[in-house]
């Protein structure tokens, strides 16, 4: 895993944020929302304002994967568009993803992440809740997710 990186994204990676979140939906059968759920894409750098929005990146600069921290009330935080290219799965680079977002998550001082995501999503699940993601109430549902889950970070985990 040495031949990949995770940066901060800025707003010039915009074009191949989308094109790689809006990729995996279509992939899984869900329609991409630029309009909506989605409108954080069109400007990274202040959506993630208080939190996080970073990539993977192969040897070659090339963005394989994201991962957000979208900064809410109380200190939590949002885990947001965690995403792999296809052909990236299956290498533990998703759970370096969720790794660095859980450290970045505690540094910033968060107490919980929460996160919303699909049932059609089941690997993503099992890391989740391998990482001790518990599943819980969502607070709002998006209309792509119908399942939610919480890390409590005060709890030493």
């Amino acid at each position: 895993m040495d031949d990949f990186a995770i940066r901060p994204a800025t707003n010039r990676d915009g074009d191949a944020v989308r094109a790689l979140v809006f990729g995996v939906l279509r992939e899984f059968g869900f329609s991409p929302d630029p309009s909506g759920t989605d409108a954080d894409l069109a400007d990274l750098e202040a959506a993630y304002m208080g939190g996080a929005f970073d990539v993977l990146i192969d040897a070659g600069g090339r963005i394989i994967g994201t991962v957000g921290l979208k900064a809410l009330p109380e200190s939590r935080c949002e885990l947001r568009k965690m995403y792999l290219l296809p052909e990236y799965r299956g290498q533990g680079l998703g759970g370096r993803l969720l790794r660095h977002a859980v450290a970045h998550a505690r540094e910033f001082g968060f107490t919980r992440i929460e996160l919303e995501t699909a049932t059609a999503l089941e690997a993503a699940q099992r890391m989740y809740e391998s990482f001790g993601f518990r599943p819980c109430d969502p607070h709002r549902v998006t209309c792509r997710c119908d399942r939610a889950y919480y890390l409590d970070l005060t709890a030493g985990g």
